[in-house]
């Protein structure tokens, strides 16, 4: 017999193969590395329209479009997270086109409009989208403890993805900091009573190397901050939140009240730098759902990365309100910039008055003299 033997699989398990495997070695000689995504160019979308066509073709369903192709392009970058990307999955793609051939159908049309493509999203969402529609229930209720107006010291808005299978979506989480005199440095919560992963304790411990740059080069930092987010019972990891947990920590130990009804994602590095995240177009939305069930009372916004702005690819709902000025997206490069859009203050630098680093260094003075 002559035979040819291909292996498809995941990255790691053959790393794994090849490793440990000395047959695996000399009987797979050759590799080959598939995207999963591709350029957003004009020569790729004429690809992606060909495939469509095709589909359409060999499966008699029925022709789409300029509206309707145009709807399967957005949906194409909103999968692979960026404005300037186009998936290489395209069996998501032909899931939808299905769908929205069966409701061109249900509407005795010959063509596929983007409305159909629109149902057809919108459809497959509302069908796996029921935990979320619990978690929404447990928030405008008061069962889950997120407020969206006011001002408050040391408690934030973080947003976090939650992934069930072929629905993924963002949930907001208050997080809350204390902060007083003593030794132990940054306490977290979660980390203490292992209920977080590695990442999210390397993105605490960053923390501490801000505070110290910032704050403490010629202070000995002599206090305790303890932080958790609260209602959280099935653990966390990633480092997104640590810029929220920043906020909330120099907002703790300044005594500034921080605007709730602005929620925030992004992860800091030790200079204060904000660094891109992912699921960005999940948590903007998640919090906009929380912020209409609970009504709309100005002001509300989320703050993201400034190197998120490229992977936008929000639903029409959320950009409508947007344009209207009904919700608002913060796009920030460090620090500084975010904590003025929370709490209205200055940043300003430790020699400043009155700006929000003076009074957080005063505080550090404080507790410096007192231990």
């Amino acid at each position: 017999l002559d035979i040819k033997v291909i292996i498809i699989g995941d990255y790691l398990t053959y790393h794994l193969l090849y490793q440990y495997d000395e047959e695996f070695k000399k009987l797979f000689k050759i590799r080959a590395d598939f995207d999963i995504e591709m350029e957003r160019n004009e020569e790729n979308i004429k690809k992606i329209a060909s495939f469509v066509a095709y589909q359409c073709k060999s499966e008699g369903l029925k022709p789409l479009d300029r509206t309707a192709l145009a709807a399967i392009i957005d949906l194409s970058s909103r999968i692979s997270e960026s404005q300037n990307k186009l998936t290489a999955r395209f069996n998501e793609l032909v899931e939808i086109l299905y769908e929205a051939d069966a409701w061109a159908t249900k509407r005795n049309k010959d063509i596929v409009t983007r409305e159909d493509v629109d149902r057809a999203i919108s459809n497959k969402i509302y069908r796996n989208n029921i935990y979320e529609e619990k978690i929404l229930e447990l928030i405008k209720d008061g069962t889950l403890l997120v407020d969206t107006e006011g001002y408050k010291v040391g408690e934030i808005n973080g947003l976090a993805v939650v992934s069930i299978g072929q629905y993924a979506f963002g949930k907001p989480s208050k997080i809350t900091v204390n902060t007083f005199l003593g030794k132990e440095g940054i306490v977290n919560i979660e980390r203490e009573v292992e209920q977080s992963g590695n990442i999210y304790d390397k993105g605490v411990l960053i923390l501490s190397g801000y505070l110290g740059e910032k704050f403490a080069k010629d202070t000995q930092l002599s206090i305790t901050a303890s932080i958790a987010f609260e209602q959280s019972y099935d653990g966390v990891d990633g480092d997104s939140a640590s810029s929220t947990e920043l906020y909330g920590l120099l907002s703790s130990l300044g005594d500034i009240p921080i605007n709730q009804g602005i929620a925030v994602t992004g992860s800091v590095n030790q200079k204060g730098v904000i660094q891109p995240i992912g699921g960005v177009n999940e948590k903007i939305e998640g919090y906009y759902r929380v912020c209409n069930i609970k009504g709309f009372k100005g002001g509300e916004g989320v703050i993201i990365p400034q190197k998120n702005l490229e992977d936008l690819m929000l639903n029409d709902e959320v950009v409508n309100a947007v344009k209207n000025g009904k919700f608002k997206i913060y796009a920030v490069k460090n620090i500084d910039e975010g904590i003025e859009i929370l709490t209205g203050l200055k940043a300003g630098t430790v020699d400043e008055e009155g700006t929000i680093h003076y009074m957080v260094k005063r505080k550090l003075e404080e507790y410096s003299e007192l231990s």
